[in-house]
C-alpha cells in the first residue's frame, strides 16, 4: 500500500464522519453534498485498488490475496451501499449509517495497512 494514498483515505473518511456526526448531533438527514463526499471517498478508494492491483503482480511484499482483496472489495461495497440507504433513510438515522460506514472504512484501511506490512 502506499502510505500517502491510505493516510488520504483516512483523513477523508474523518472529515466524512465528522460531518455526518455533527448532523446526528442536529437531528438531521443526510444531504446531498455529504453523498458526494462519500462518492470522492470512493473514487480514492478505486485509484487504491489499482495500485494495489498493480503493486501486488510488482515486485511488492508477498500478502495473502484472499484476505486483501477481500478487504479492498468490503471497502468498495460499504459507502455504495450506505448512500443508498441513506438516501432511502430521509431521518437522522441517515446520517447514522453515513457516519458508522466512514469508521468502517477507515478502520478498514488500517487493517490494510497492518495486511500489507506498512504497519
Amino acid at each position: 500500500m502506499v502510505m500517502p494514498l491510505a493516510l488520504l483515505v483516512v483523513a477523508l473518511c474523518a472529515v466524512l464522519g465528522g460531518w455526518a456526526a455533527w448532523f446526528v448531533v442536529r437531528d438531521r438527514a443526510v444531504v446531498l453534498r455529504q453523498l458526494w463526499g462519500a462518492a470522492v471517498v470512493e473514487g480514492v478508494l478505486v485509484v487504491q485498488a489499482v495500485v494495489a492491483g498493480w503493486l501486488a503482480v510488482s515486485d511488492a511484499p508477498p500478502v495473502d490475496g484472499v484476505l486483501l482483496w477481500g478487504y479492498v472489495a468490503t471497502q468498495a461495497v460499504i459507502l455504495p451501499v450506505a448512500a443508498a440507504w441513506a438516501f432511502a433513510e430521509r431521518t437522522r438515522w441517515s446520517s447514522v449509517v453515513l457516519l458508522v460506514a466512514a469508521l468502517t472504512v477507515a478502520f478498514l484501511e488500517y487493517r490494510l495497512l497492518q495486511i500489507w506490512g506498512a504497519v
